[in-house]
């Protein structure tokens, strides 16, 4: 079975698509915006670190709404459209939503333009824990 996640609570979409969609235990996070969630049509935050702040706090609302956590997340793709300039501030507030043994594999790619002006975009792809098997007596 599918799901698409569309949080009603989560950022608004700047397109047409669901927060995540989910097949098999494995969750595929859209690339999130550093809009604010409780002012969408507000001015983007100023500058790398608070729109990868904010981009990745909406992650952790979107997570947070399917019951992930970023202990579940396996993979990142980070967009820049500034990449020489934002890189290493970049990584530095990225770094500090992982702890160093447990970071996913990540992508980051330097593009020309993202949706709303962002400097910033990503995604991610989650696993959703499988549960503990139980044997039959334990039920």
């Amino acid at each position: 079975m599918t799901l698409f996640h569309l949080l009603s609570d989560g950022p608004r979409p700047v397109a047409p698509f669901s927060h995540a969609t989910e097949a098999d235990g494995w969750v595929f996070l859209t690339g999130q915006m550093p809009t604010d969630p409780a002012a969408p049509d507000a001015a983007l935050p100023e500058g790398i670190v608070a729109q990868t702040r904010r981009v990745m706090d909406n992650l952790g609302i979107v997570l947070e709404g399917i019951g992930l956590s970023w202990s579940d997340v396996l993979q990142c793709r980070c967009y820049l459209t500034d990449f020489e300039r934002d890189y290493p501030a970049f990584n530095e507030t990225y770094a500090g939503y992982f702890p160093a043994a447990r970071r996913p594999a990540r992508t980051t790619i330097g593009v020309t333009a993202l949706a709303v002006g962002a400097l910033v975009e990503i995604d991610c792809l989650a696993r959703r824990p499988e549960r503990p098997h139980r044997p039959e007596a334990e039920r």
